[in-house]
């Protein structure tokens, strides 16, 4: 873990794309400005991007800058082993595709009560420790997402686990869903170093309601996903913060206010807490698009988007979102009303969302009858 400079990451489930393929040139301009900027730390996985992600890393970093030069975590998704003997040809595979030996971090994906199990008949656990004492990955960890409780089960089962990668920011802090707060806090116990992903939810807390803005504009300093990455990072044991930038302009953003970072200071804290207070007032659906559930859904589904059409609408009150969702987001057999109620995406999310009965709420929104 010393090899990491500083506590920013790039995240890479959502980079440059130019229509369904990743804007290679773009992604090289991001790669050189964050190494220049002295920043080393890169977070990958294989269903990031339907797996262009590792390929892009491969192409725009490994084989453009010495090993030496940076940090990378892989993971291993549930989805993709179905025995023992699957996970090392899979880990395999993840090397080629990122173009390296070994990886610095390998984290067990998406750890939650329903996966857990799993990964554990299927000696998961066992294999990346192996790898580790082979030289074939230098850190094991795991990131996760459930309650705290069954953080505690893990951490207590393997506590060889040397790092956990968590949700962490001010919207989920306390939420009962997330339980972000309480997940610190476990990591804490068990003195595990905390990797922070969704530090700006998604983009949520980028992309304030204007009653949010207008509380952060207050305080005439940086931009609001600025203030929401220096929250996260500002607790102690926080190894690293990741950013799923998607832009230049996004990047050079972060690198501004990361390069020389400060926690934030009591006015700007008291700030977050009021924009935190307003975001519970409204209600919003709190989908991250990680997308997870589109993948596996059987009528194709673009249930992120719907989710951010249906905030969208909550929070503007214009014809806008009904326009998207006629005519950009949904099609024949893809609409709200369409889901068969086969519960795949419930299954696999994250947030732990309604989505079957949020869909509902959509289609009664969007799809009522013409007058």
């Amino acid at each position: 873990m010393d090899r990491i400079k500083k506590n920013f990451g790039f995240g890479c489930m959502r980079l440059p794309m130019s229509g369904d393929e990743v804007d290679k040139v773009q992604m090289c301009q991001m790669v050189d400005a964050f190494l220049e900027a002295g920043f080393n730390y890169f977070d990958t996985a294989h269903g990031y991007l339907q797996g262009k992600s590792e390929t892009a890393l491969r192409d725009c970093l490994t084989s453009r800058y010495p090993r030496d030069r940076y940090v990378l975590t892989d993971k291993l998704t549930g989805s993709y082993f179905k025995t023992e003997a699957d996970i090392r040809l899979f880990f395999q595979r993840q090397l080629e595709a990122c173009g390296v030996e070994y990886f610095d971090f390998y984290l067990m994906h998406s750890q939650h009560a329903g996966n857990f199990g799993h990964f554990r008949d299927c000696r998961a656990y066992e294999t990346a420790f192996a790898l580790k004492a082979e030289g074939k990955v230098r850190h094991v960890g795991i990131s996760f997402h459930d309650r705290a409780e069954v953080l505690e089960e893990i951490l207590t089962t393997y506590p060889q686990i040397e790092v956990v990668q968590i949700q962490f920011n001010y919207a989920d802090y306390d939420d009962p869903g997330v339980q972000s707060r309480l997940c610190y806090e476990v990591c804490r116990r068990h003195n595990k170093p905390v990797l922070v992903m969704e530090p700006v939810k998604g983009g949520h807390l980028s992309n304030l309601p204007p009653q949010a803005k207008a509380v952060l504009d207050e305080l005439h300093g940086g931009s609001p996903a600025s203030y929401a990455i220096r929250f996260a990072a500002g607790f102690e044991g926080i190894l690293m913060v990741l950013s799923g930038m998607s832009t230049l302009e996004q990047m050079k953003d972060n690198i501004a206010f990361m390069k020389d970072f400060r926690p934030l200071d009591p006015q700007e804290r008291a700030a977050v807490d009021r924009v935190q207070a307003i975001f519970h007032g409204m209600h919003l659906i709190p989908c991250t698009s990680c997308r997870y559930c589109v993948d596996g859904c059987p009528q194709h589904i673009a249930i992120p988007n719907l989710f951010a059409l249906m905030n969208t609408k909550q929070l503007y009150h214009d014809w806008n979102a009904d326009f998207y969702y006629e005519d950009v987001h949904t099609g024949p057999g893809r609409k709200a009303s369409d889901c068969i109620r086969c519960g795949q995406c419930e299954r696999i999310c994250p947030q732990h969302l309604p989505i079957r009965q949020l869909l509902v709420d959509v289609a009664k929104e969007f799809e009522k009858p013409q007058a």
